[in-house]
């Protein structure tokens, strides 16, 4: 599809720091259409909460008509930071009053975005829309968009801010929405609940950002001097997601290996007995540029990720970077995970992780190695994109 007009709307702002799906979904897109992003406009909780952040500042410079709403990343690609305020609404309990409001902000946010929308040209536009529930809801309706995408790549459900309206809003939404987009075939069968028109797209990644065929990655200094074989995670360290008792129980089983965890860590993980023991390595939060090195200098990569509701449906991102890097992963079970279960050693418990990554350390080999990163290199944006594209086309024949 080129030369169109996009409108991506979604609960990740631009200046997000950590990696977005919808991003690199936009950068892409970007490359053949034009696209707004939207970011979620200023409510007045945050304004007041998170007053001295540079992310806030930014949002009331905009409100207050110093700054320019619409923002030039690149040719083709603009970024909007609605001029208006929405009322802070999820407090209340689910029913009329959070409905008035919901209808309300979401009145507000369709205005700015036709504003903008008018500012650039934009016609028979299509409207993206990145898990926003709420925001999101009454869109099709005003903004009134030649197709509506609805894009679902987390289990929001079993987040409580989400869940506590979304529970009865997301069903509905998804029911009026022309297409549901998903990088999961347990959200796929999800949608197909509540409409037919429900596709599991899968996910990109940024292959050649992590392909040591073509870069020659230097072994960062603090893993230089640490004794190997290194068992390594690339990502955030949050006890919502990971398991930190089985990662106690690996750490204590093998004094043998060291583990290396690369990443920004909750209070559960600053606080976790983890921290002190001599053969686990904190490697604090790293640059997305420097992640390929760090995971260059691993032997065995793992994701333990908790077994639960949470958890279960999600394509972790961090997989497909491991194996375009040749990397042997050894990872938790869940239902997304089946479909890297040729390529990647899957278990659920402390004893699983040990014996599998004993087996991975044993096997590895060349042949191995080349079938990771040609299974992984097949999953780029650009085939992400092509597979929306096509679930698109087939409701629109």
């Amino acid at each position: 599809m080129k030369t169109r007009d996009i409108i991506i709307i979604g609960i990740q702002a631009w200046d997000i720091q950590i990696g977005s799906n919808c991003k690199n979904i936009a950068e892409v897109l970007s490359r053949n259409n034009r696209v707004l992003y939207v970011n979620t406009p200023l409510d007045r909780k945050t304004r007041w909460s998170e007053r001295n952040s540079v992310k806030v500042r930014i949002r009331k410079r905009v409100l207050e008509g110093k700054e320019n709403a619409l923002e030039t990343i690149s040719p083709g690609l603009w970024v909007l930071n609605p001029g208006t305020l929405i009322e802070s609404i999820n407090i209340l309990p689910d029913g009329k009053a959070f409905d008035f409001l919901n209808k309300l902000n979401n009145k507000r946010f369709a205005r700015e975005i036709k504003k903008a929308a008018l500012e650039l040209g934009f016609k028979d536009y299509i409207l993206f829309n990145d898990s926003s529930m709420f925001l999101g809801f009454y869109q099709k309706e005003l903004l009134k968009p030649e197709a509506y995408i609805y894009y679902m790549r987390d289990n929001l459900m079993q987040v409580p801010f989400w869940r506590k309206h979304g529970w009865r809003l997301e069903p509905e939404l998804i029911s009026k929405a022309d297409v549901i987009v998903n990088n999961s075939l347990m959200f796929t069968e999800y949608g197909k609940k509540f409409n037919e028109n429900s596709f599991m797209v899968g996910q990109g990644c940024d292959t050649d950002a992590y392909n040591n065929d073509l870069h020659n990655f230097i072994l960062p200094e603090d893993l230089r001097i640490l004794k190997k074989p290194i068992v390594g995670y690339v990502g955030f360290l949050s006890k919502l997601r990971l398991n930190i008792g089985l990662i106690e129980e690996l750490v204590n089983a093998r004094a043998d290996w060291t583990f290396v965890l690369v990443g920004p860590e909750d209070d559960a993980f600053k606080s976790s007995d983890l921290h002190g023991l001599p053969n686990v390595v904190f490697a604090g939060p790293r640059k997305p540029e420097d992640l390929p090195a760090y995971i260059q200098g691993f032997d065995v990569c793992i994701n333990p990720q908790l077994i639960n509701d949470l958890t279960m449906g999600n394509y972790p991102r961090k997989i497909d970077e491991y194996l375009a890097m040749g990397k042997p992963v050894v990872a938790s079970s869940t239902a997304a995970m089946e479909y890297f279960a040729d390529h990647v050693y899957l278990g659920a418990t402390a004893e699983d992780y040990i014996s599998l990554i004993d087996k991975a350390l044993k096997e590895d080999n060349p042949g191995l190695i080349r079938q990771r990163k040609d299974f992984a290199r097949s999953h780029t944006w650009e085939n992400n994109v092509n597979e929306i594209f096509k679930a698109l086309e087939t409701i629109q024949k």
